[in-house]
């Protein structure tokens, strides 16, 4: 799958933009501010249905405006094409279509159009407390676990309920038994992934020169017991709190050095060769493993990481196959060879460049 064409309306600081894209290697150069990242989040509301640099979507329109609108056609390989459209207002929230037909939820988005980014936020995988890293894992895996998103929502709805009635003083342990059949699934799904990744993370972090941190995961209780004594154990402790301390939602990503949280032992700059790790880990997982390299977003890596690192993402993101969207002050900013497509973002407007040997 790949991204063809892009038309956005009233995004942040652009009214109004319309860019043709390349399969292969895009590149959107301008001045620091000019709305460079605010195509690549137009890009990636398309596969995510939200930014990668709030989760206030509404935040995102344009200040003289009251809604904000999002144009994708996505070309698969046998040159089928479909559409994706998205409007967010300030007061009615998201909406979105493929192919015209309302979607009831956002996973449908990311089905159709994979996308990954790597940004000047990046770090925050790793800085971060376990929300980040969960949705970092649960991309991955809905894309190989087709039941991944069905179980969620279950899970979901059961843990509002139970929590409801926690607070309100109702019976709660009805609810135990859908939660720990539908959290023994999802902990299960996420356990035979983070085990699949192994192999990737390692490649990643020797294509990147990275330190040398380990990935494993804490289920969101205790490997001593299964759920059910969990949540039979800390009923007391859950009544005096109103919410469910422990089951697949506490789930969280073990990134470590040395037996550390790698957090505390690492610099900013570490941190950010380790999210770049993250990123280019699932690309490639789901690239080999589901059959469709997503889209990866590059916001300005030359000026987040040093030379060497720069180099060496830039030559492993190269080889992947898919499609790049790399923004860059300058083109040379960005050694990645003669790009396929240009566009430079001025004055608000997104204009495609000439391109010239």
């Amino acid at each position: 799958m790949s991204l063809v064409e892009l038309r956005l309306e009233d995004l942040r600081c652009l009214p109004r933009a319309q860019l043709t894209l390349h399969p292969r290697l895009n590149l959107i150069t301008g001045d620091n501010g000019s709305g460079k990242t605010t195509v690549l989040e137009a890009i990636y509301l398309l596969g995510r249905g939200r930014s990668f640099r709030t989760r206030h979507t509404e935040q995102l329109v344009a200040h003289a405006s009251q809604e904000l609108r999002v144009f994708g056609r996505i070309e698969a390989r046998d040159h089928i094409s479909h559409s994706i459209g998205l409007g967010c207002s300030r007061a009615l929230g998201l909406t979105a279509r493929i192919d015209g037909q309302d979607v009831n939820s956002l996973a449908a988005l990311s089905e159709l159009f994979p996308v990954q980014v790597i940004d000047p936020g990046i770090h925050r995988l790793v800085e971060e407390g376990p929300v980040q890293r969960r949705r970092w894992l649960d991309w991955a895996v809905f894309h190989v676990e087709p039941d991944f998103v069905r179980h969620w929502q279950g899970y979901s709805r059961a843990l509002r309920q139970r929590n409801a009635a926690l607070k309100s003083g109702a019976d709660a342990t009805l609810w135990d038994w859908e939660l720990v059949r539908l959290g023994q699934l999802l902990t299960d799904a996420r356990a035979r992934l983070v085990d699949a990744l192994q192999p990737y993370w390692a490649t990643a972090l020797r294509d990147l020169n990275a330190v040398p941190v380990s990935l494993n995961y804490f289920q969101g209780w205790g490997r001593d017991q299964d759920l059910g004594t969990a949540l039979t154990t800390h009923m007391a402790r859950d009544k005096e709190r109103g919410s469910t301390s422990y089951g697949p939602h506490r789930f969280d990503v073990l990134l470590r050095l040395d037996g550390h949280p790698a957090r505390e032992l690492v610099s900013r700059g570490q941190q950010k060769v380790i999210g770049s790790a993250m990123a280019l880990t699932m690309t490639r997982y789901v690239a080999e493993v589901a059959g469709r390299a997503p889209t990866l977003l590059l916001d300005d890596p030359a000026a987040e990481l040093d030379r060497v690192h720069t180099e060496a993402l830039l030559t492993a993101v190269a080889a992947i196959g898919g499609q790049l969207v790399v923004t860059a002050l300058r083109r040379q900013d960005t050694p990645l060879g003669t790009p396929d497509q240009v566009f430079h973002v001025e004055h608000k407007e997104v204009k495609t460049a000439i391109i010239s040997g």
